[in-house]
């Protein structure tokens, strides 16, 4: 019997070793050309601990362990041995014997089904790899989230103090009649609004910290901790190719998992025969004698010739390989529009900075004094000092805006789990 290797697989074969020779190449042209820049050592530390205790490292391993396993018994023979005991007894006569029928993989189903539990060891792996990243990304978007509501809940504070504050020297200066009865209602308007727009805040932090809890963050750990925006690099142009990233390779290896499952499909058409031997004694009534004989079966398969299940294997291999390209299309958009996100994101921050509108108390305190002044009405100076806080709050927003761009930068270009520290762990 000769067996023809297809075309398709040959080809899917020297794509393999090309993948791995182009993310050997992307792997050395990153260490090369990336900056060396990561997290803060706290970051990374609660980040490292987050991913460890969660769940999803568990069935992470437990998938892991379970593809290792099946890749293990894949590799173990088919077929044991079958012993056979038979005994007849007719009239005078009467016949024992003893067998041993053994099937034999003369086709290559095991080393098929060993290539293909390897396939899927390396798509196991692979979505570890994508799973991980994932969740570090997840983990990122949560605490950035975090420390917006933690700023947005402090700025809320401080427009909470200034109002009050306002209101009671408004209730001062209307008792000296200074002002009128309409501007002190509207200065304790401004501070009812302000206690109402507070809680708002302090519930939008809790939804976040229950978020932030939920990929294993912890609050506490990182209470000192800020947000090291000024930090930030500049956005580079990727040296990495899309073979690098986790999202092409689990495709990738889903593709090659599915080609080796159609070359399972096509050994199991074969026919594998079964040998036997026995041995025995026959009695003649006072004469004995030794029974040896040797069998050969074959199946036949004349009902069922097991086509269908090469044509659906078939049909599944072209699935993942169509869907391996899609896969590297949309990262290649992906990529861009990170990189793109992540450039406005930080020429807007840098802008922000930059302004003097920014300053929430130098604006407070020169709103006071001219209002103090006269220069300002009641109405002109809530609605300015208004407009200072909103800014403030926008700008912490965007500091969390920054971030998440950041991190989808990162992960779009294969460096968040070098830069998160996750790089080389379970």
């Amino acid at each position: 019997m000769h067996l023809v290797r297809s075309p398709r697989r040959r080809r899917v074969a020297r794509l393999a070793v090309l993948v791995l020779a182009a993310s050997l190449l992307s792997g050395l042209a990153m260490a090369a050309q990336t900056p060396d820049t990561q997290a803060p050592v706290a970051l990374r530390e609660a980040l490292q601990a987050a991913w460890q205790h969660h769940p999803s490292y568990r069935a992470t391993e437990a998938q892991l362990a379970a593809a290792r396993a099946r890749y293990d018994a894949a590799g173990r023979p088919l077929y044991n041995p079958e012993v056979e005991l038979a005994g007849d007894d007719e009239g005078p006569d009467r016949t024992t014997t003893a067998g041993l029928n053994l099937t034999l993989d003369l086709s290559g189903k095991r080393r098929a089904r060993r290539d293909a539990a390897s396939a899927r060891v390396d798509l196991a792996t692979a979505e570890a790899k994508l799973r991980r990243r994932d969740f570090a990304k997840q983990w990122f978007a949560s605490w950035a989230e975090l420390q917006t509501a933690q700023q947005r809940v402090r700025t809320g504070e401080r427009r909470l103090a200034l109002v009050t504050r306002f209101g009671e020297l408004a209730q001062k200066q209307f008792a000296a009649a200074d002002i009128s009865g309409l501007e002190r209602d509207l200065a304790l308007l401004a501070r009812d609004e302000a206690q109402a727009q507070q809680s708002q805040l302090v519930a939008e932090q809790a939804e976040a910290e229950a978020r932030f809890r939920a990929v294993g963050g912890s609050p506490e750990l990182l209470a000192s901790l800020t947000l090291p925006s000024d930090a930030l690099p500049p956005p580079m142009p990727s040296h990495t190719g899309i073979e690098q990233l986790p999202d092409w390779q689990a495709a990738q290896a889903a593709a090659l998992a599915a080609e080796r499952e159609v070359t399972v499909a096509r050994r199991n058409r074969v026919a594998d025969p079964t040998v036997g031997v026995r041995g025995g004694r026959i009695d003649y009534g006072n004469v004995q004698d030794n029974v040896v004989g040797v069998s050969l079966s074959i199946p036949l398969f004349v009902r069922n010739s097991y086509r269908a299940e090469v044509v659906a294997a078939q049909a599944d291999a072209d699935v993942a390989i169509a869907e391996a390209e899609r896969v590297r299309v949309e990262l290649d958009a992906d990529r861009r529009r990170a990189i793109d996100s992540y450039a406005a994101a930080q020429s807007a921050w840098s802008r922000w900075q930059a302004s003097r509108g920014t300053d929430v108390e130098r604006r407070a305190t020169l709103l006071e004094r001219l209002w103090r002044e006269g220069e300002l009405s009641t109405a002109d100076y809530l609605l300015q000092l208004k407009q200072t806080l909103d800014t403030q709050l926008a700008g912490a927003e965007l500091e969390a805006r920054l971030w998440r761009s950041y991190a989808d930068y990162l992960a779009a270009t294969g460096q968040l789990e070098r830069w998160a520290g996750l790089e080389g762990t379970p």
